[in-house]
């Protein structure tokens, strides 16, 4: 289900915990800066926003190529009888 760039991403508390750990060190570590607790909820909710349904989109699409080539695979596995069997499935 692809997300509309309107649709915010929703994280449960442990998850935007470690992404307010993340930026705080980020801040710190790259920029020297330490930042209080709103602005960190600022930068979680611009992600949330804006740019996580971008990036949720994106691995859709890439989960979606990557299954079709999956498909394409099998269906020439299916026209040569098996022939490439062993190259895409493990022996059992």
């Amino acid at each position: 289900m692809r997300r509309s760039l309107k649709e915010a991403i929703r994280l449960n508390d442990r998850e935007k915990k470690q992404l307010a750990d993340e930026i705080k060190a980020f801040y710190l570590d790259v920029r020297g800066e330490e930042i209080g607790i709103i602005e960190e909820q600022q930068l979680i909710d611009l992600f949330c926003e804006h740019l996580a349904p971008i990036v949720y989109n994106k691995a859709l699409d890439d989960a979606k190529k990557w299954f079709g080539q999956m498909m394409d695979n099998i269906d020439s596995v299916k026209s040569t009888g098996g022939k490439y069997r062993n190259r895409l499935l493990p022996a059992v």
